[in-house]
C-alpha cells in the first residue's frame, strides 16, 4: 500500500522536475500569441513566473520587434537578469528599446560586475542617462568597474563581497553577517583582512558554521587561496578556476588591497564565451549570433569568405599550370578533389585538437615535441591507409597502377602536410600572439589545396605522360 500511495506523487515530482528545466512549447506559444493580440500585460505575467534564463532564450527566439515589446512588459527585478543572459545582439537591441529610467530600474537589481556587463557597450551619451538616474552608491560602484580593461578580472569582478578582520571571532562575524544590510544574497567565502585590508585568508561558510563562536577567524581560515589582480585576463581567471576547482576568489588592485571578489558563475561564463568564441572563428563567422538580423550576419560572414577568395585563387593557379596534363589525362580531373579534400578534413581535425589545447594551455613548450611527433606518426598512418585504399580503388577502375601510385603518393604526401599545418601554424600564431582560431583555418587549407594539388598533377606529369 505505501509503494501505491508513493507513486502518484513520485511521477508529480518528476513531471516538476523536466518542466523546471526549460522552456515548454506551451508557454512559447503562450507569449507568442499574447503579442499577436496586444496584450502585453498577459506578457509580462507569463514571463514572470519563469526563470530569467528560460526568459532570456524565449526572447532571443522572437522577431526584433516582439523581443521589444516583451523585454518592456518585464518587471525591473526580472528584466535585469533577464538582459544579462541575452546574447549580445538581443541585448543590444532590447536596450535600444528600453528608456534610461527603466534600463536603471533593472540594472539597480544587479552586481555590479553584471550591471558593467550590461552597460559597457552602449554610447557614452546613454551610458551616462542610465547612470545619472542611478543612486549614489550603484552608480560609484559600476563606474569603478567600467574603468577596468573589458577582459580583466576588474571588470569581471563585483565589488560586493565580505570581508572581515583577523581578530575578529567565528560568533562576532555571524552577528555582523546577521544585522548587515549590505551583505550579498550569494557568497561562499568570508575574506579575512589585515590591518591594510590586504586579503590573508578564506573562511568558507562551511567552516563558519562548524566552529566554536569564540574560536578567532584567523584560526579558521585557509591561508592557501588563489588570489588575482584587477589587471589579470579574464582568460586567465577562467583557467585557474576551472584548473583549481575554486568556487570564489577575492581580488586586489596593484597595491595589494582588497577590491571585489570573483564568483564560480562568472568564471564559468567566462569559460563559456572562449569556446563559442574559438568555435565561432574557427568556423569562420566571426560573433555571430541566432538573433541577428539578415544584415548583420551578412556583415559578419562576408569578410570571411572574403579572406578566403585569394586563396582559392591560388589553388586555381596551380591547377592551370598543369592543364596540358589534365588535357591529356582527363581522369585526373575527377581524382584531384579527393587528395585535397582529404588533406583539408585531416588538417581541421588537427586543428581543431590543436586550438583547444592551445586555450587550455595544455599545449607548451615542454610537451610540443613529442605532441608534433605524435601528430606525425598518426599522418603517416593515416595516410598510408587512405594511400593504399584511394590507390588501389583508382589503379582498379581505370586499370592503370602508375595512377593507382600517384594518387597513393600525393595522398602522403598530402597528409603528412595536413599533420604538421595543422599543428605548427597555429602554435607559430600562438607563438606571435595572434589568436590561432582565427587565422589558421585560412592557412592551413590553403596550404593542404596547393599541396595537394600540386603533388598530385606534377606527379601525374612526372610518371604518367
Amino acid at each position: 500500500m505505501a509503494s501505491d500511495s508513493q507513486e502518484p506523487q513520485r511521477d508529480l515530482r518528476e513531471e516538476e522536475e523536466v518542466e523546471s528545466h526549460g522552456l515548454t512549447e506551451e508557454t512559447v506559444e503562450a507569449v507568442i500569441e499574447a503579442l499577436a493580440a496586444d496584450d502585453d500585460a498577459a506578457v509580462g505575467e507569463i514571463l514572470g513566473e519563469e526563470r530569467p534564463e528560460d526568459v532570456a532564450d524565449l526572447l532571443e527566439q522572437l522577431k526584433p520587434d516582439d523581443r521589444r515589446r516583451a523585454i518592456r512588459a518585464l518587471e525591473p527585478e526580472l528584466a535585469g537578469p533577464v538582459l544579462t543572459e541575452l546574447d549580445e545582439g538581443a541585448r543590444d537591441d532590447a536596450l535600444e528599446a528600453m528608456e534610461p529610467e527603466a534600463i536603471a530600474r533593472a540594472v539597480g537589481e544587479l552586481e555590479s560586475d553584471d550591471a558593467a556587463y550590461l552597460l559597457e557597450d552602449l554610447d557614452e551619451e546613454r551610458q551616462q542617462e542610465i547612470l545619472q538616474a542611478l543612486d549614489a552608491g550603484d552608480r560609484l560602484a559600476i563606474e569603478q568597474t567600467l574603468v577596468y580593461p573589458e577582459d580583466s578580472a576588474g571588470r569581471m569582478m563585483q565589488k560586493a563581497l565580505v570581508a572581515a578582520p583577523l581578530w575578529w571571532t567565528v560568533g562576532s562575524l555571524l552577528d555582523y553577517l546577521r544585522r548587515a544590510k549590505d551583505v550579498p544574497e550569494d557568497f561562499y567565502a568570508v575574506v579575512v583582512v589585515d590591518p591594510a585590508h590586504k586579503p590573508v585568508g578564506l573562511a568558507p561558510l562551511g567552516r563558519l558554521v562548524t566552529h566554536l563562536r569564540d574560536e578567532r577567524l584567523q584560526d579558521v581560515m585557509q591561508t592557501e587561496f588563489h588570489s588575482f589582480k584587477t589587471s589579470d585576463s579574464a582568460k586567465d581567471v577562467a583557467y585557474a578556476f576551472n584548473k583549481y576547482h575554486l568556487v570564489t576568489a577575492p581580488v586586489t588592485d596593484e597595491a595589494g588591497r582588497l577590491v571585489g571578489a570573483i564568483m564560480i558563475d562568472d568564471a564559468v561564463a567566462t569559460m563559456e564565451e572562449e569556446a563559442e568564441e574559438d568555435l565561432l572563428r574557427l568556423g569562420g563567422v566571426g560573433d555571430e549570433e541566432i538573433s541577428d538580423s539578415t544584415r548583420e550576419t551578412l556583415r559578419q560572414r562576408l569578410p570571411w569568405l572574403g579572406v578566403n577568395l585569394p586563396t582559392a585563387f591560388l589553388a586555381a593557379a596551380v591547377i592551370a599550370l598543369f592543364e596540358d596534363t589534365i588535357g591529356k589525362l582527363t581522369v585526373l580531373a575527377a581524382l584531384m578533389p579527393i587528395v585535397a579534400s582529404m588533406g583539408g578534413n585531416a588538417a581541421t581535425q588537427t586543428l581543431t585538437v590543436t586550438v583547444r589545447a592551445l586555450s587550455a594551455k595544455e599545449l607548451t613548450r615542454t610537451n610540443a615535441k613529442r605532441i608534433i611527433r605524435r601528430e606525425l606518426l598518426v599522418g603517416i598512418c593515416n595516410g598510408l591507409i587512405f594511400a593504399i585504399l584511394v590507390g588501389t580503388v583508382a589503379a582498379l577502375w581505370q586499370s592503370n597502377l602508375k595512377l593507382g601510385f600517384v594518387i597513393a603518393a600525393a595522398m602522403m604526401a598530402n597528409f603528412l602536410t595536413a599533420a604538421m599545418a595543422g599543428i605548427l601554424i597555429p602554435m607559430l600564431l600562438d607563438r606571435m600572439k595572434v589568436d590561432p582560431a582565427v587565422a589558421s583555418g585560412v592557412f592551413v587549407t590553403t596550404l593542404t589545396d596547393v599541396v595537394g594539388f600540386f603533388a598530385f598533377l606534377g606527379l601525374a606529369t612526372a610518371f604518367l605522360l
